[in-house]
């Protein structure tokens, strides 16, 4: 019997013929994520809702697949993803990205119908049903500023924050050299500089390679492909420097522009990190 045509078929990745099946099998959420397809968390939901069969039976949450089973996914699944939003925000210092902490409020409780930017020319219309779910992909520090993704769609969280994720980030650094608060960069060992770019390491792990030029004689300009803890901060610190502000201005092909602080747009149509 033909299988529903509201289903489509997930492709099948390589199957290596050598290796034993159990060591192929993986569990059916990751499966899907693995695809490109959603994240982990939308599988779970579509397999909860009915939305995912294997070899033409209903997946099971935890259920594991090997390479050569077939997975269809319900087309209702996608027309789902579709209504997802994903969010930019110019967060403002002393809003945290996640959850509440310390008697700070998180960057979500911006996100209303008066903050939205004017200058926003996405045809979506806000809907306070956008609230659930929405979560940052990626952070940025309570005493930071700017370009912030809070996002719905588990695809872009994947692209952002995933294990293979290689989005750049760029950032806009103001910092001091001891008592140097102004020509810092005059005073500021070149060979200091060149350590900043790479040859540090934090947590016990060398650093990717970065992009780290004066933009002027108190900032730099970083563009990072990985987003450890505090990251700037801590590197300016092992090379004698004080961060005094900072602003993230791009995520990979998004730019934060002319998007005012505390105010909001949604990703557009055309847009893509």
């Amino acid at each position: 019997m033909s299988e529903s045509p509201r289903f489509r078929r997930a492709p099948r990745p390589a199957a290596d013929a050598a290796a034993p099946a159990d060591a192929d099998a993986v569990r059916l959420n990751k499966r899907l994520a693995d695809l490109g397809l959603c994240s982990r968390r939308e599988a779970d939901e579509w397999i909860e809702r009915g939305w995912v069969r294997v070899n033409g039976q209903p997946g099971m949450m935890g259920q594991k697949v090997l390479p050569q089973d077939r997975v269809t996914v319900d087309r209702r699944a996608e027309a789902a993803q579709g209504e997802r939003v994903t969010i930019l925000l110019h967060k403002p210092v002393g809003y945290v990205s996640g959850q509440a902490e310390d008697g700070h409020q998180p960057a979500v409780t911006l996100i209303n119908a008066r903050s939205r930017w004017r200058g926003d020319a996405a045809p979506t219309r806000f809907a306070p049903a956008q609230l659930k779910g929405l979560a940052p992909a990626g952070r940025l520090d309570i005493d930071s500023v700017g370009l912030l993704v809070l996002t719905q769609d588990g695809r872009v969280a994947r692209r952002l924050i995933g294990e293979d994720s290689d989005v750049d980030k760029e950032y806009l650094v103001r910092v001091a050299w001891g008592d140097v608060t102004t020509g810092v960069q005059a005073a500021f060992p070149p060979e200091q500089l060149a350590r900043l770019r790479h040859g540090l390491a934090l947590d016990g792990q060398p650093l990717k390679p970065a992009q780290v030029d004066w933009q002027n004689p108190e900032q730099l300009r970083f563009v990072l492909r990985e987003g450890k803890k505090r990251q700037i901060r801590r590197m300016c610190e092992l090379v004698g420097l004080k961060v005094t502000g900072l602003k993230r201005i791009r995520i990979g092909r998004v730019a934060l522009g002319q998007l005012p602080v505390g105010q909001w747009r949604y990703l557009g149509p055309g847009e893509a990190f």
